[in-house]
């Protein structure tokens, strides 16, 4: 049952023709407090219409309201408040949620292939923190999509060629070992990759020695791509473990690379259609009538840029996927980069660029300070996941000693308060990052949320009785949880249409703290009328959180 609907209705047959259904769903507000009731009507866009004060109206409008559907109907100031009838409420929710608990909050809101770019590590160098905002917004939104009728496509579009791979072979025949790089090949091509900006500082002919070692590169030397394959293949093998232990897992691992034949085919088409320009030697694509900076296409020595492998893959992603959106999970300082990459291709003739959409994010700092590869302040990831996971393994040997199955739920929990800590975070914050305050038990935390869960099916299997929707659920104290769990679809709608994961992670929060205050006021496994329907809330509660955590990427332990 559409409550909402059934107040629209209501005020819209005591109003009359002078506000559509429409408008007044749009009018209608859902109150801070249950107070003020679960739906609130202001009457202020009526006062010229009516010629009265908001306050006479919403009287007069208590007056007309056919109030049987509703617990009440009340005129406060210039609102008409509206309590629902609880228990129609309850019954209602309780049954949707059991009737198909696998589903519920799934909707068809569009349909239809969604490339998802993300993650996109630079090969050689290691999976950091400042990889894990987009691999896991990116898998969260892919969750989020499938579960609104989308069909997502995760692409990790690898970070495995341009300039910084003439740089690390210079650094590498410089001060590299072959032996060390077969014994530890991540350690050592970063420490390779940082003495070369450090000795660059000081040598700046070594730029150019990189940019001349990249162009052989991209005209295929055999001695220069065998070294280029052999990083390749084994930051692979880094990459993989560390996906493996956050559970992520991609559609397709077609880096910049796979764009090196495809590049020829969008300069001869910008040539072509006379949008390619020289520029002080260079070639570029004149954006002044978009008011952003040229798109630079290609260097003086020939070498191509991130912006034309962009062109061809997005060329490439439209003819093969047919695409009806196609997302970027990008930080936030490369918004101007996919601002040009849209504008070149509509300059082109390529309207389904519209279909585009960057989605920027925000920094994860270390006391305050930017992670840099470069500079060699780096966190590594797959470090921080495994003291997350010693931190949880502790905390659940002192709660929970005789778990059996301790390993795999410390694994659960401490890659999913990880994982959680992130998606809470409004996108386009930054955050500083404090491993200790992301694993407790209490706060607002993921962990907090599962230990919820795990609460909910300990009651569940205490119980003698069996959970039972059908059986009427008079008591109040279970209104706010009620609520919570009604909203699950609204609060889908509204992550996906603002790309905005954080969205799903409050709410879960917040439907956990309604039911830990419901358990701290109730005595639930009270063997009265009312326990199976108790038990259906409480059953309730664990689908709508398991199903939450599911779309953010995280676990959902059965115990804890």
């Amino acid at each position: 049952m559409d409550f909402k609907q059934q107040v629209v209705d209501a005020l819209h047959q005591a109003i009359g023709d002078q506000l559509t259904p429409v408008e007044i769903s749009n009018l209608v507000e859902t109150p801070k407090t249950n107070a003020m009731g679960d739906y609130a009507f202001p009457t202020f866009a009526l006062a010229k219409v009516f010629r009265k004060a908001p306050k006479l109206i919403a009287t007069d409008l208590v007056d007309q309201i056919d109030a049987t559907p509703f617990e009440k109907v009340e005129a406060v100031g210039g609102y008409v408040n509206f309590f629902l009838d609880k228990i129609s409420f309850a019954h209602s929710i309780l049954t949707t949620i059991a009737a198909d608990p696998a589903h519920y909050g799934d909707q068809t809101l569009g349909s239809g292939n969604v490339p998802i770019d993300m993650s996109s590590p630079n090969i050689a160098k290691p999976m950091s923190m400042g990889h894990l905002r987009s691999t896991v917004i990116g898998n969260a939104l892919a969750n989020i999509l499938k579960k609104t009728g989308y069909s997502p496509i995760k692409i990790n579009h690898l970070g495995d060629w341009g300039t910084q791979f003439g740089k690390l072979i210079v650094a590498y025949r410089k001060w590299g070992s072959e032996a060390d790089v077969k014994k530890d090949p991540i350690h050592y091509l970063v420490q390779y990759y940082v003495q070369f900006h450090e000795e660059a500082e000081t040598h700046p002919e070594l730029d150019d020695e990189a940019r001349q070692v990249f162009k052989q590169l991209e005209d295929g030397d055999q001695e220069v791509y065998k070294l280029w394959s052999w990083f390749r293949e084994e930051s692979l093998k880094e990459f993989n473990r560390i996906y493996a232990e956050l559970g992520i897992e991609f559609d397709s691992y077609r880096g910049e690379a796979f764009y090196n034949d495809k590049m020829d085919a969008v300069t001869d088409e910008l040539e072509a259609k006379g949008l390619l320009k020289e520029s002080q030697g260079a070639e570029i694509v004149d954006l002044t009538k978009y008011d952003l900076n040229p798109a630079l296409i290609r260097k003086s020595d020939g070498a191509t840029l991130y912006m034309t492998r962009d062109l061809a893959a997005a060329i490439y992603r439209h003819d093969n996927y047919n695409f009806v959106q196609s997302l970027y999970v990008v930080g936030n300082e490369q918004r101007e980069h996919f601002q040009q990459l849209k504008a070149v291709l509509k300059e082109m003739g390529d309207d389904w660029a519209d279909n585009i959409h960057h989605i920027p994010f925000g920094l994860i700092t270390s006391g305050g300070k930017k992670l840099s590869t470069r500079k060699g302040n780096i966190i590594l990831l797959e470090q921080v996941l495994k003291d997350a996971v010693g931190l949880a393994k502790a905390q659940i040997a002192e709660k929970h000693p005789d778990l059996a199955n301790a390993d795999q739920v410390a694994h659960e929990v401490g890659v999913g308060a990880v994982i959680f800590h992130d998606l809470k975070n409004e996108r386009l914050d930054n955050f500083d990052f404090n491993l200790e305050e992301v694993v407790r038990f209490e706060g607002e935390t993921g962990p907090y949320v599962q230990y919820t869960n795990a609460r909910a099916n300990s009651i569940l299997k205490k119980s003698s009785q069996d959970p039972a929707a059908e059986v009427a659920l008079t008591d109040s104290a279970a209104w706010p949880v009620l609520k919570a769990l009604a909203d699950y679809p609204a609060v889908i709608a509204r992550a996906l249409k603002a790309y905005e994961p954080s969205v799903i992670a409050k709410y879960a929060l917040k439907l956990a703290k309604a039911f830990n205050q419901y358990y701290a006021n109730v005595k639930v496994l009270v063997d009265d009328a009312e326990l199976p329907a108790r038990l259906a809330m409480v059953q309730a509660v664990s689908t709508v959180l398991t199903d939450a955590l599911h779309l953010l990427g995280v676990g959902a332990p059965a115990e804890m």
